[in-house]
C-alpha cells in the first residue's frame, strides 16, 4: 500500500479549490491518486502534479489458439499491424500524436518477425507464437517468468528515460481467448462470463471459445499466478505483468486500457496487490470479460466510449482527463487565493 502521510494534505488542497466539495467528482479522485503516488519520497505533500513524456508501450505477440478459428483474422494480421503502428498508421499513433504521448513497440513474440530498426521498436521475442493452449500449455513457466522480467526490465528503463507517467497496449491475434482464460482460472469464473465476441466473432465461434478456454481453465486448479500464465497466457502478456510490477516498483503512474491490459493488470495484482495502487483505469471496454476484471479490481473507469480496438487506444485517450485532474490540482484558485467567501 503507498504509503498515505500526506493524503489529509492532499485532499485539503483539493477540497480548498474554488469548488464545493467533490464537485469534479472523478477528477478530485484522479489528482488526489496521482498526487499521493508522487509523494511518495517527499517531506510534504507535492503542491504540483507533474505530467513528464507520457508513453505507451505497445506489446505484440501471436497465439496458437488462433489456429482453432476463434478469431475472425489470421495470425499474420499481427506483424501487418506492427508494421501500422511503424509507420505512422493505426488509431494508436493517431491518438498519441494527438494527446503528445510518446509511442514504443515491442515484439514480445509475433508469428513473423518484422525487419526494422527503430529506438522505439524493441524485439524481446519469447518464441514465434504461444502453443496452442487448448491442446498443451501456451509456454513454460521458465518462459513466463522470462517474460515477466524482460518487461519489467524495459518498462523501468522507460521511467529511468524520464516518463513519468506510462500506459500498455497490446496486438495478438487470439488474445482475448487468453485473458479470458486468464480471468475464468484466476477468479473461479465461468468461462461462460468471460469469453466475449473478441473482434465479432460469429454465435457458433464463440461456442467453440467457450469450450476451448473451458477445457484449458480445467487444468490450472491449484496453481500459482505465474504457472496459469504459462498454461493460458501469452508473450506480451506476461510481459505487461512485468511492466505492471515496475511501475509499482517506481511509483509511476499506470494508466490501465482494455480487456487483455487489465487481465494482466489482474494477474499483477494476485503477484503484488499494492500494484493496484499506482493503475489508473482509462475506460470500460464492451467485451463482457471487462467488466468482470473491473469488478474484480473494484475500478471504476474514466470512460465508456464503446472502445473494442485495443491498442492502448483507451488509455492515450484518457490522457487528456490526467493532465485536467493535474491543471485543476496546481493552478486552481483556493477560496482564500480567489477571496471567495462561503458562509
Amino acid at each position: 500500500m503507498l504509503d498515505q502521510t500526506h493524503s489529509d494534505a492532499i485532499w485539503h488542497r483539493i477540497n480548498q479549490k474554488t469548488k464545493p466539495l467533490g464537485a469534479l467528482g472523478q477528477l478530485e479522485m484522479l489528482a488526489h491518486q496521482i498526487a499521493l503516488i508522487q509523494s511518495q519520497y517527499s517531506c510534504d505533500a507535492v503542491t504540483e502534479i507533474e505530467i513528464n513524456q507520457p508513453t505507451a508501450i505497445v506489446f505484440a505477440g501471436d497465439h496458437g489458439i488462433a489456429d482453432e478459428g476463434v478469431s475472425i483474422a489470421p495470425s499474420a494480421v499481427t506483424q501487418q499491424m506492427v508494421l501500422n503502428f511503424l509507420a505512422g498508421g493505426a488509431a494508436i499513433n493517431c491518438f498519441c500524436r494527438t494527446n503528445q504521448v510518446a509511442l514504443k513497440v515491442v515484439d514480445a513474440g509475433i508469428l513473423l518477425p518484422v525487419d526494422h530498426s527503430s529506438e522505439d521498436f524493441i524485439v524481446q521475442r519469447l518464441g514465434s507464437r504461444t502453443h496452442n493452449f487448448a491442446q498443451q500449455a501456451a509456454m513454460t513457466v521458465a518462459t513466463a517468468e522470462r517474460g515477466i522480467a524482460l518487461g519489467k526490465a524495459l518498462v523501468k528503463r522507460v521511467i529511468e528515460s524520464g516518463s513519468n507517467i506510462v500506459m500498455f497496449g497490446e496486438m495478438g491475434i487470439g488474445n482475448t481467448s487468453s485473458a479470458a482464460a486468464i480471468l475464468s482460472a484466476l477468479s473461479g469464473k465461468e468461462a461462460s462470463d468471460c469469453v466475449g465476441r473478441g473482434t465479432g466473432i460469429s454465435d457458433q465461434q464463440w461456442s467453440k471459445k467457450v469450450e476451448l478456454v473451458t477445457k484449458a481453465v480445467s487444468r490450472c486448479e491449484d496453481l500459482s499466478v505465474v504457472e496459469v500464465l504459462a498454461e493460458v497466457g501469452g508473450f506480451e502478456i506476461v510481459q505487461m505483468v512485468g511492466g505492471f510490477l515496475a511501475a509499482r516498483e517506481s511509483n509511476t503512474p499506470v494508466i490501465v486500457d482494455g480487456f487483455i491490459v487489465s487481465a494482466a493488470a489482474y494477474a499483477a495484482c494476485l503477484i503484488e496487490p499494492t500494484c493496484r495502487d499506482v493503475m489508473i483505469f482509462a475506460h470500460q471496454s464492451h467485451e463482457v470479460g471487462h467488466q468482470a476484471l473491473l469488478s474484480e479490481l473494484n475500478a471504476q473507469p474514466l470512460l465508456d466510449l464503446s472502445l473494442r480496438l485495443g491498442e492502448g487506444t483507451g488509455a492515450v485517450l484518457a490522457m487528456p482527463l490526467i493532465r485536467a485532474a493535474a491543471e485543476f490540482y496546481n493552478h486552481m484558485a483556493s477560496f482564500e487565493e480567489a477571496g471567495v467567501v462561503v458562509d
